[in-house]
């Protein structure tokens, strides 16, 4: 076979397909990712292994809120690696979302072993049908407006995240459904 039928044929490839239906691949590590729904009812649904090919991806189906007392969530979770951000921390994340993203910084301060607010420092990406590369600096990240006044602002401390949650903008009156794909994440000095 000539080089040139050869290079013919993936042109033909080339324009045949369409870029969604390229293979794509990305660089994840499945050990460090896993998901987290509420008890009440939202799910989440893959295809085989949730990171396939280096890359996540998941399904969710948030409720609305069950009551004052109890409410309903649905969470990406990517466990840092080292345990810790670096300190001054850029966060690079390759992703596509059916819905706007919120991208919390877990830290102990205010979570499940510091005030149980769950008000982490976070920030809110655009939803993208196509791949889309962020890259968030230190400053991207605000806490909450829901913050209740018994929280604490302790900054954040890089020492103390030990994970990123990829959360679908959905809201709790309503809940609602939302497609998440995740190839890289990085954390860059």
């Amino acid at each position: 076979m000539s080089k040139y039928l050869i290079i013919s044929a993936m042109a033909l490839l080339a324009v045949a397909c369409s870029p969604q239906e390229l293979p794509q691949t990305g660089d994840l590590d499945a050990a460090n990712w896993r998901y987290a729904t509420d008890p009440h009812g939202s799910t989440a649904t893959y295809e085989g292994e949730l990171v396939q090919h280096g890359i996540a991806r998941i399904e969710f189906q948030r409720v609305a809120r069950v009551d004052a007392q109890n409410n309903s969530w649905v969470e990406l979770i990517y466990d840092l690696p080292e345990g810790r951000l670096q300190d001054e921390p850029q966060i690079e994340l390759s992703y596509q979302s059916s819905t706007d993203l919120v991208i919390k910084l877990s830290q102990r301060e205010y979570g499940e072993l510091g005030d149980q607010s769950y008000a982490h420092y976070q920030a809110v990406v655009s939803a993208t049908d196509d791949w889309q590369q962020v890259r968030l600096s230190r400053a991207d990240f605000q806490r909450p407006d829901w913050t209740p006044a018994t929280s604490t602002d302790q900054g954040i401390v890089p020492a103390h995240v030990n994970a990123i949650y990829l959360v679908p903008d959905l809201t709790d009156d309503k809940g609602g459904a939302a497609r998440l794909s995740v190839r890289s994440v990085r954390l860059l000095p």
